[in-house]
């Protein structure tokens, strides 16, 4: 009988499978021949980042059924094909009414100002900037432009960084609950809500100092791109917030209007004929010339999120990113070290941390790509901290954006104690447990004994101890010197590289152009991504015991089509017109008869 489930399952599923990806995969044939072969002769590109931005294109592939999301990486990308592509005219850009990553600002900021050096204007339209987020890295982003557009009656109130935290002691206290924590040291404040009512001193300290230091990036950025003194540009943002046509008056911003007159502006400015394009459908044209085919190769490796042991393989093909899979990362560092074209390695990472013992795996990986005569320069996006920073300490070099939150070189640990909470309604919790007195210390009944606290302790100082002797060979500093600057700190990327933790400020360009430097290579280079994890639709073809070569690229092709923004319009228009012709009936209830 179980087998006859299995089967019957597998048949299920198998139809499911084929009604679905033929059809697309069809349909993605039908659209590349009827795709016109060319843009029109002057296009302008239409970038909008009022939705969610990501450090990098998920690696292995969207999850199934995903949107198509965007990427600082993809932009970038795309930004520096566009900027010799005769056929394109200009940039128009619709900034998000929040704030962005401070990061993600350093990097296409530099993106934006390598496009207006080859010559092709840029309009950015806010239709307001509101306290949600860092939004003075929004205004940076929107400086950067040259040409900075805000909607008649919006509020220009990117007046400087908030941060909020809840602290939750006095209600723990007041229910019962115990955060039975260690953290070492005083700067690792991950757990502080839970300990504290209040900031503690070097809390605030860490905070404050990191805040002051985006702020005082994006004041700098915007001060060099408006053409005026970082004192006048901070005096005056402080003095806000303003309406639009305050910012204007006082020099803030370039224009008001409507977002229309906006684009309308840049379609002049780009010249006659000039037509609007979605930036993601440039994009998912093609990619930036990577080097010509006998160049000397320098292996792109990317990874996004929290650190953790495993592989994507083993995950749901239906959940979206956010982890880096430390198996995955080790497995690409040895295929670019045992590629012989391979030269040097760049290591795209945007990570806040994750599992010491994967972290120490992708480091380990690191170690051996350098033995085998492979520099590894890492290139931090939005984070590089706590295990972000563990596996980067030992690389050749460190790149970071001024804005990159790094270091945080620290650990944490620890439970929370319920059983005290539940028995206020009803709930009794009772341990029991055989072998050592250390056995139950996780369970959450209770707060750990003297016995556990204390081996629990020793236990969280060998692993900051070990993070610090790491860092202090990876980076030749000495041990002590390290000590000072550890404690769990955070720091800018800007902060990090007076401390020496940081070697050069800059985004990839730049930490390519460091590996070609450390691999000696004097002319042209050629970028060889190397794949990171498994493609989603593999995963699902291995589950369903479909892991044939045309299988699997016939799953791929058909996610390629769904990602592809002219397939997934003309999917939606064939769908409608099928629910239409069959009067809007569903499919699942044909499956079920």
């Amino acid at each position: 009988m179980k087998q006859f489930l299995i089967t019957v399952a597998g048949v299920f599923v198998g139809l499911l499978l084929f009604a679905i990806l033929v059809p697309a995969a069809l349909v993605g044939l039908a659209v590349a021949a009827s795709r016109p072969a060319a843009l029109p002769a002057r296009t302008v590109l239409a970038l909008d980042l009022r939705n969610p931005l990501t450090d990098q294109e998920p690696q292995g592939g969207r999850a199934l059924f995903a949107p198509a999301g965007q990427s600082v990486i993809g932009i970038e990308t795309a930004l520096a094909r566009a900027a010799g592509d005769s056929q394109v005219g200009g940039l128009f850009v619709r900034l998000p009414d929040g704030g962005i990553s401070p990061a993600a600002a350093d990097e296409l900021r530099a993106a934006f100002l390598r496009f207006r050096a080859a010559g092709k204007p840029i309009v950015a339209v806010s239709q307001g900037l509101y306290p949600s987020g860092v939004v003075t890295s929004t205004y940076e982003l929107g400086a950067a432009s040259g040409d900075l557009w805000m909607q008649p009656g919006a509020s220009f109130q990117a007046t400087g960084v908030a941060l909020e935290s809840v602290f939750l002691k006095r209600f723990f206290d007041k229910y019962g609950v115990q955060a039975d924590y260690q953290q070492r040291y005083e700067y690792k404040t991950a757990v502080n809500p839970y300990l504290y009512s209040d900031f503690t001193p070097a809390h605030r300290e860490s905070e404050l100092s990191w805040m002051g230091g985006v702020y005082d990036t994006a004041i700098a950025s915007v001060a060099a791109d408006r053409k005026l003194a970082p004192a006048t540009v901070k005096a005056l943002v402080e003095a806000g917030p303003y309406s639009a046509e305050d910012a204007k008056a006082k020099g803030l911003i370039d224009h008001v209007g409507e977002v229309k007159e906006a684009e309308n502006a840049i379609l002049r400015e780009a010249g006659q004929g000039a037509k609007l394009a979605p930036f993601s459908t440039y994009a998912a044209r093609g990619r930036a010339s990577l080097g010509s085919a006998g160049a000397p190769a320098i292996a792109l490796i990317q990874a996004e999120g929290a650190i953790i042991t495993g592989t994507s393989g083993s995950s749901s093909p239906f959940s979206g990113g956010g982890s880096i899979f430390s198996d995955d990362v080790a497995k690409a560092f040895e295929t670019a070290a045992a590629d012989k074209d391979v030269k040097a390695i760049v290591f795209r990472l945007s990570s806040p941390g994750g599992s010491d013992t994967a972290s120490e795996q992708i480091l380990a990986a690191i170690r051996a790509a350098k033995a085998a005569g492979k520099p590894v320069v890492v290139s931090m996006g939005t984070y590089g901290a706590s295990g972000g920073y563990w596996v980067s300490s030992e690389a050749s070099e460190i790149v970071a954006q001024p804005s990159t939150l790094t270091g945080s070189i620290g650990v944490f640990g620890g439970k929370f104690a319920v059983g005290d909470a539940l028995s206020r309604f009803g709930v009794d919790v009772r341990d029991l447990s055989v072998g050592g007195a250390y056995a139950d210390a996780f369970n959450p009944g209770a707060p750990m004994n003297q016995a556990q606290q204390g081996a629990f302790k020793a236990w969280i100082d060998r692993i900051y101890n070990g993070f610090v002797s790491r860092v202090a060979q990876g980076r030749r500093i000495p041990v002590a010197r390290v000590g000072e600057i550890a404690k769990g700190r955070v720091w800018t990327g800007a902060q990090a590289r007076g401390l020496g933790l940081v070697d050069n400020l800059g985004g990839l360009p730049q930490a390519v152009e460091r590996a070609k430097a450390l691999a000696r290579i004097s002319g042209e280079a050629r970028l060889k991504p190397i794949p990171v994890g498994a493609h989603p639709l593999a995963v699902l073809a291995r589950l369903l015991g479909g892991a044939d070569a045309d299988s699997a690229r016939l799953l791929t092709a058909a996610d390629d089509v769904a990602g592809d923004p002219d397939a997934r319009r003309l999917l939606e228009i064939l769908h409608d017109a099928r629910l239409r012709a069959s009067g809007a009936m569903v499919l699942a209830p044909r499956l079920v008869d």
